[in-house]
């Protein structure tokens, strides 16, 4: 019996029929398999998405999970997980994680989850009110921005507007990119956060559906053994604040260190990486007002806000969230930067206030930018619009236009790879088997760049152990050559395990990354607040190769081969350029088909096929799917 980190319910939303019901979860041994998050999402959803269904279709389902250790006293114990079939790659698993306050609210309003399917006839948002669940009218919110939308509905509802509360309310809108079903569109929070990868706001505005509100007044999550938890979580909530991804991005570090911190390891993705950095990106970051903005018990606060106090944008309020890929997406790939930063947190959080995740729409709009310097396409098709690399005012009106499929905007709102096809520069895409990547120029760092090309084009995947942190959990204490082209396969394979683990049990990324000693720290805190009391590091680590596995018998089914793991997007393999320092003129082209073979050996897959050994399905307790690619 499970003594708690779970509340026992899942509300299921048929909104074609406007029908709200709540159910129990699966049984204990399925909730130990896959613990929550995105691994319970993949089980979900290899039951609920029928044959032959889109991603934007209404049978496509959003489901949205917490984990065990969300809500308990652990550190950024606040992570909430969208699993749908990725819009933007029409193929893969989508993948979306979004921190703050919502997963907290949900689990105090006594639940572990939503299942949302079909499509309404007419815009509503969903209410949650502890017990109360119902949907009302949105149709006075269309074209709101995500912040406006936020506000709005807690106005409607009678709600204080400030976020980030015990007391008050979480709000996940769409803009008006997810209204108009734009790739690359997202799910905005609490004003810092999206869930940002696998088209989630554009599955969320084909249903519509503009928001989902949530105020939950119960119990913290229950928890089996409060005193192991406060043992597991004394040495662990330490080594957050001292090691891992706190150095870099802790306490808004992304604007404090003036972006230093990622120009150094890896430079910037800039002008559709035709260059590694924008001179003078970041410089003066430091000089203005910056507070941050702590989510749900988190020692790293890598969220703030940010008051520009001099330059064009005087005066102007970001609310970003922490690591740099939002800004590289919203300017530097278009070449913004180089002038002021107030541009860089200006486009940034018009990104976000638009609904669009950055990656998927910047890289779309500077394939743009470069067939325009190349003249494929001229002002007659851009609307009149001069496609100046830098142009932070043309950007802005672009985007506008992209976010609501206007003229010229319409020709890049369907994805990277079809704005490359329609400006004439097909090679020129950067993307992940269509998907927008976490940009940074990952030329410089070989086994990051490795893991973004073997996922599933549904946000952060493999990490390796060769840029931000080590790995030591992955067999990988020190940092290893970002530039070696050996065992880049298992290294990466290795960190995609942990990796996944950290996608199920209910913790941000950015409290687990790097952090030695994560796997016993994790064990002992799932076994406290569960009451699985012989839950071990090797348990853990079967859960994060167990899901690392389920997703790709998942991307398989839906017609996933290894030729879509070799056949990359060109500008990835292209030798990176002369400002790229040590990687400069140096490609992974000669070692990628040895790596990603290495990669699939190493998780027990066939090295041919990338298919899961029967073996390895067996071992790993997962019958119930081997005959999906291993049919009878």
């Amino acid at each position: 019996m499970i003594k708690g980190g779970y509340r026992g319910k899942i509300i299921r939303v048929d909104l074609t029929e406007g029908k709200i019901t709540t159910e129990g979860l699966p049984d204990e041994k399925i909730l130990r398999k896959y613990l929550g998050n995105f691994g319970l999402g993949l089980w979900y959803l290899m039951r609920e998405l029928p044959e032959g269904v889109g991603a934007l279709e209404p049978e496509n389902p959003m489901i949205i999970l917490n984990a065990p250790l969300v809500g308990v006293r652990v550190p950024s114990s606040n992570n909430c997980t969208i699993t749908t079939l990725n819009a933007d790659t029409g193929f893969t698993a989508g993948r979306s994680h979004s921190h703050g306050w919502l997963a907290v609210h949900l689990g105090r309003a006594g639940y572990d989850g939503i299942i949302i399917t079909g499509k309404s006839d007419k815009w509503v948002y969903l209410w949650i009110n502890d017990d109360k669940v119902v949907l009302r009218d949105a149709s006075k919110f269309l074209d709101k921005d995500t912040h406006d939308t936020e506000d709005l509905i807690k106005e409607d509802l009678g709600l204080s507007k400030e976020c980030g509360s015990e007391d008050g309310c979480s709000v996940a809108a769409i803009g008006p990119a997810g209204e108009n079903v734009c790739m690359g569109a997202a799910i905005a929070n609490d004003k810092h956060h999206l869930f940002a990868h696998s088209g989630v706001g554009a599955v969320m505005g084909s249903k519509l559906l503009k928001a989902i509100a949530v105020k939950g007044t119960g119990a913290e999550t229950p928890v089996a053994d409060a005193e192991r938890l406060k043992s597991a979580s004394r040495e662990w909530t330490k080594l957050t604040t001292q090691v891992g991804l706190s150095p870099i991005v802790g306490k808004a570090g992304v604007p404090r260190d003036e972006y230093e911190g990622v120009r150094n390891l890896v430079g910037l993705s800039s002008k559709n990486w035709l260059v590694n950095d924008i001179p003078g990106f970041g410089k003066g970051m430091a000089s203005h007002e910056i507070k941050t903005v702590p989510c749900y018990r988190c020692p790293v606060a890598c969220c703030y806000e940010v008051k520009a106090t001099s330059g064009p944008y005087k005066g102007y309020v970001a609310t970003l969230s922490g690591g740099g890929e939002n800004q590289e997406g919203a300017a530097s790939i278009v070449g913004v930067g180089a002038n002021d930063p107030g541009e860089v947190w200006y486009l940034t959080d018009l990104n976000d206030r638009l609904g669009f995740e950055s990656s998927t729409v910047g890289c779309a709009m500077a394939v743009a930018f470069e067939a325009y310097e190349k003249g494929l396409i001229t002002k007659d098709q851009t609307d009149g619009l001069e496609l100046k690399w830098g142009d932070v005012k043309v950007v802005e009106t672009l985007l506008k236009k992209v976010a609501h499929r206007e003229g010229f905007g319409n020709w890049l709102a369907d994805g990277i790879i079809n704005a490359a096809s329609r400006v004439g520069l097909p090679e020129a895409g950067v993307h992940i088997k269509g998907a927008g990547m976490n940009l940074h120029d990952w030329r410089r760092a070989w086994g990051c760049l490795l893991g973004q090309v073997v996922g599933g084009g549904a946000g952060w995947p493999p990490p390796g152990a060769d840029c931000w942190t080590p790995e030591a959990d992955a067999g990988y204490p020190e940092k290893t050559d970002p530039l070696s082209p050996f065992e880049k396969g298992k290294e990466v394979a290795l960190t995609g395990i942990v990796k996944m683990l950290q996608d199920c049990v209910g913790c941000c990324w950015f409290a687990t990354w790097g952090i030695p000693g994560i796997l016993k720290f994790e064990s002992e805190a799932l076994a406290a607040v569960t009451g699985w009391e012989d839950f071990t590091p090797q348990e853990a680590w079967e859960v994060g190769e167990r899901t690392l596995t389920l997703e790709r018998i998942f991307n398989m089914r839906q017609g996933l081969t290894a030729e879509d793991d070799l056949k990359v997007s060109p500008r990835l393999s292209d030798p990176a350029p002369p400002d790229a320092g040590p990687a400069a003129g140096k490609s992974i082209a000669p070692y990628l088909e040895g790596w990603v073979r290495e990669y699939y050996k190493t998780l027990g897959w066939e090295e041919k096929t990338g298919k899961p050994l029967k073996s390895t399905i067996k071992r790993l307790g997962m019958e119930e799917f081997q005959n999906i690619i291993w049919p009878r």
